[in-house]
């Protein structure tokens, strides 16, 4: 398993849907639990999956699992919540998120999986508030939480994925047509200035 950019795991994306149907799993990695989400196989919308639980001595069982969802979803990659500061210091739930990837890579279970880090700021906080006027048990409420929480940080990784791919695609399209045109004046012997 490798952590790459959010560009570069976009473009892989991008590279596999013509190849094969690749999905993304959204992870919104908590202290005791590991919330779930999973994209469909457009890569235009975003399904809650479920909650793992999270324990220092099930490291190698959660690979494992995270091993079947990524054959059984043909993954491409991960999009991990991460707690980005906006004066870029290091909390301690971002050296936890990074902790946890570390040892997940270690297992050795997910090679050839890559992952990102994305904005995770106030997903959890925008789910709670909806959430509250429902007064759900505790427990009830806290998976639902970890659940939607990575639905809304795989759906932003997703939008922006989209604009980014349009963009691309556009700017393709267009230097390709710049090439054409460019080509028929120099056959023509017709110089712009």
């Amino acid at each position: 398993m490798k952590e790459v950019g959010p560009v570069v795991l976009f473009r892989k994306l991008y590279c596999l849907q013509n190849k094969q149907k690749a999905r993304l799993l959204g992870l919104d990695v908590g202290q005791k639990y590991v919330g779930l989400a999973v994209s469909d196989v457009t890569n235009q919308s975003t399904s809650p999956l479920s909650v793992l639980v999270r324990k220092q001595s099930n490291i190698d069982l959660m690979a494992k699992d995270f091993q079947t969802l990524a054959s059984q979803f043909s993954l491409a990659g991960l999009v991990v919540g991460f707690p980005f500061s906006l004066m870029g210091q290091t909390s301690v739930e971002a050296v936890q998120i990074r902790l946890f990837m570390e040892k997940l890579r270690k297992t050795g279970r997910l090679d050839g999986l890559t992952y990102t880090y994305w904005d995770e700021s106030y997903t959890s906080k925008c789910v709670e508030a909806l959430l509250e006027p429902l007064d759900l048990h505790p427990v009830k409420s806290k998976t639902i939480v970890d659940k939607f929480a990575a639905v809304g940080i795989l759906q932003s990784a997703l939008l922006i994925s989209m604009k980014l791919i349009n963009s691309w695609v556009t700017n393709i399209r267009r230097q390709g047509y710049l090439d054409n045109m460019n080509r028929d004046l120099r056959s023509r012997k017709i110089t712009i200035e």
